[in-house]
């Protein structure tokens, strides 16, 4: 097997505050961890060890890192009141642990919403 030489290995020291740069610029416009690795010639894995050398050193806390973003939701639409011809109710238990009480003559689609709503709070 014949070895060549493709180029010249450089290996590049990166201080602390250069480190931090690099890791706080993950999610700042959308940036992903491959971005920002390749924005710097670095591997996907320098920067996940970066992150967990300076949450030791106490330099990154995670919530510094976190990015909020604001979205949009399309507002719930209104319950037609339910008719309660009789006072039956259903007890229905849900995934969550929580319990929900509704008359037994519910439609199924009300069904259906309540337990979502029920299942996000």
């Amino acid at each position: 097997m014949r070895g060549d030489i493709l180029g010249v290995e450089r290996r590049r020291r990166w201080c602390d505050d250069q480190k931090l740069a690099v890791v706080m610029s993950v999610g700042v416009d959308g940036a992903t961890v491959t971005r920002v690795a390749q924005r710097h010639e670095i591997t996907r894995q320098q920067v996940y060890a970066w992150r967990h050398e300076l949450k030791r050193k106490g330099l990154w806390r995670p919530e510094d890192g976190a990015v909020f973003l604001p979205i949009a939701t399309a507002p719930e639409p209104e319950m037609p009141p339910t008719p309660q011809a009789n006072a039956a109710t259903v007890e229905v238990g849900l995934s969550n642990g929580r319990c929900l009480r509704v008359p037994s003559g519910i439609g199924e689609t009300e069904l259906v919403h309540l337990i979502r709503v029920v299942e996000r709070a």
